[in-house]
């Protein structure tokens, strides 16, 4: 395009563009209710948390947990103390703990006794309170994304004024979209008494995921809806609704190419949440940048900017604000530095990049990636639905497709920490004994059938360690690597296989060569097999069979 050609005409494509292309959405999305009676403790010093109580006077009940010394001894200051909140009881308690959300608050405290004492059942006989109004030094919970209900304001008036105006309208019943869902069949946790993949519990800024009982539970009250769960989950067992990963996937393939047909230019693509990030977004916005309003902007993953890339995007954005949580732009970071080496590997631009409000303000000048550049043949997605694991699958066609874009290179890129690879196995030692298949929960460890075999697909394996853990002969290591031989990295690779071993006495195929072999060899000179070390080349029917017909010639040889 001629830059002049200009804003005013990409601006009109891109508006029009995006006003006919929309994301599908869940009609009837999945919710959680709070339900509150209006129930507060606040929390912080004395004189700071009666007054704050005063301005909460409509609520159902207010109690103070005094946790810190009186911040003024002016007498004016203290007797409009005194003369605050009447009738609410103040509690000097050591605090313990703080569990809950917004009508589900657990506060244990130091009983006089010594022990630990729920505060609500003590103060106003409830099983809870409904808010917490925190005026602390410092949070009394500490998580980058606080709980529903919980305001922490420190001694910052005006989010004191903020609170204190909120608060009142936080009685009755509210409802909040279940952002995420867990398909424990396909996820890589934990698996027959061995612990995987833990990454998701890594990465959560609200505390929201937890194992229990070996599967990975979300608590759907505690979520915010970051999104980083489901952008690190290698299985796609962790998924996102709110858009669900497909109609996101969608969604991006129809909107680059009508701006593509419509502008005759490859557009770049912004992600950024829907409060901050939408604040930012104005009309200035250059208009080869089709903003992408998310829930938070980590939402989007690996799989998603690939593929948009493949789609004929130029460039990928994800616009970083104050709202987002530390732990949400770690993750980014390490996720989009992956993205680019792969990128790189192949002999592409690094065209993804994480920016700020300030980088936002220039992007109507000439971005890193020409508009002339590239000259790509967009990708049309194929989502298999036979792909066990439909977020890895798309995330290789992109690869693949941009590889052959580029230097279609067929070499492998090894990195640490990633989910992708290989399994390496010492074929001398393996006995074939399947415990690796069993516990594989993408199938990337397949049997042999109906012939004693250890076959691999490495497109499938997302390294979680169990095969490795699971393994009595330790045969097993782990290789995580990016392979970019498509035909290698989806194919059936056999590490191992072997004649099967024949019962002696029948002559059916009952174990594999090198279990027999191994159980004679560990088991053969101990004293219960010494005499009868041919039956453990027997199937199991026989050796039954040769069991008794010994007793029957020698019906006292088991006394002796």
């Amino acid at each position: 395009m001629s830059m002049r050609q200009s804003q005013s005409e990409l601006k009109n494509a891109r508006q029009q563009v995006m006003a006919s292309t929309q994301i599908l959405q869940n009609l009837i999305p999945p919710t959680v209710s709070y339900t509150t009676q209006g129930h507060v403790l606040i929390i912080g010093p004395e004189d700071l948390a009666r007054l704050a109580a005063d301005g909460l006077s409509t609520m159902a009940s207010r109690v103070v947990l005094a946790n810190e010394s009186i911040t003024s001894q002016d007498e004016a200051h203290l007797e409009k103390v005194m003369n605050a909140a009447q009738g609410v009881d103040s509690f000097y308690n050591k605090l313990k703990s703080i569990k809950g959300f917004l009508g589900q608050f657990q506060v244990s405290v130091e009983s006089d006794a010594g022990g630990v004492a729920e505060l609500s059942v003590v103060a106003i006989r409830q099983a809870h309170f409904d808010i917490i109004l925190d005026l602390s030094s410092a949070p009394c919970i500490n998580l980058e994304m606080l709980p529903a209900g919980y305001f922490y304001v420190g001694q910052d008036a005006s989010k004191l004024a903020d609170a204190i105006e909120q608060i009142p309208d936080l009685v009755g019943e509210f409802d909040k979209p279940r952002y995420v869902k867990v398909n424990s069949d396909i996820c890589a946790h934990h698996r027959n008494g061995i612990n995987g993949c833990n990454r998701c519990l890594n990465f959560c800024p609200a505390d929201a995921i937890s194992s229990i009982e070996q599967k990975i539970e979300i608590d759907p009250y505690l979520c915010h809806g970051a999104g980083s769960c489901t952008n690190l989950c290698p299985t796609g067992a962790i998924s996102y609704d709110l858009p669900t990963p497909k109609s996101l996937h969608s969604y991006l393939e129809k909107l680059i190419s009508r701006y593509r047909a419509e502008a005759q230019v490859a557009p770049v693509i912004l992600f950024h949440d829907n409060i901050l990030g939408s604040e930012l977004i104005t009309d200035t916005l250059s208009g080869d940048v089709l903003p992408i309003a998310m829930e938070e902007i980590t939402v989007a993953s690996i799989d998603h900017w690939l593929a948009a890339l493949a789609h004929g995007a130029r460039e990928v954005l994800i616009l970083n604000t104050d709202a987002t949580a530390p732990t949400l732009t770690q993750m980014l970071q390490g996720e989009l530095t992956l993205a680019n080496r792969i990128l790189d590997e192949m002999g592409q631009p690094q065209r993804l990049r994480l920016i700020s409000a300030t980088d936002l303000a220039t992007l109507e000048q000439p971005l890193a990636i020409s508009t002339t550049w590239p000259v790509i043949v967009p990708m049309t997605l194929n989502t298999n639905a036979e792909a066990s694991n439909a977020k890895r699958d798309i995330l290789y066609q992109a690869i693949d497709h941009l590889n052959s874009q580029a230097g279609a290179i067929q070499t492998q890129l090894t990195l640490p920490n990633v989910p992708y690879g290989q399994v390496k196995l010492n074929v001398d030692k393996c006995t074939l004994c399947m415990s690796c298949v069993s516990t594989c929960p993408t199938q990337a460890l397949k049997d042999g059938g109906e012939s004693p075999a250890l076959r691999f697909v490495e497109q499938d394996c997302v390294q979680c360690g169990l095969c490795e853990s699971s393994c009595p002969e330790n045969v097993i290591s782990l290789v995580p690597q990016i392979n970019f031989d498509q035909q290698s990295r989806q194919g059936v690779t056999t590490l191992k296989e072997e004649a099967p071993f024949e019962c002696i006495r029948c002559g059916s195929a009952f174990a594999t060569q090198s279990m027999v072999h191994k159980m004679v060899e560990m088991v053969g000179a101990h004293s219960a097999f010494s005499a009868n070390i041919e039956r453990l080349k027997m199937c199991g029917d026989c050796r039954v069979k040769d069991m008794f017909e010994d007793i029957l010639q020698d019906p006292e040889k088991q006394l002796r």
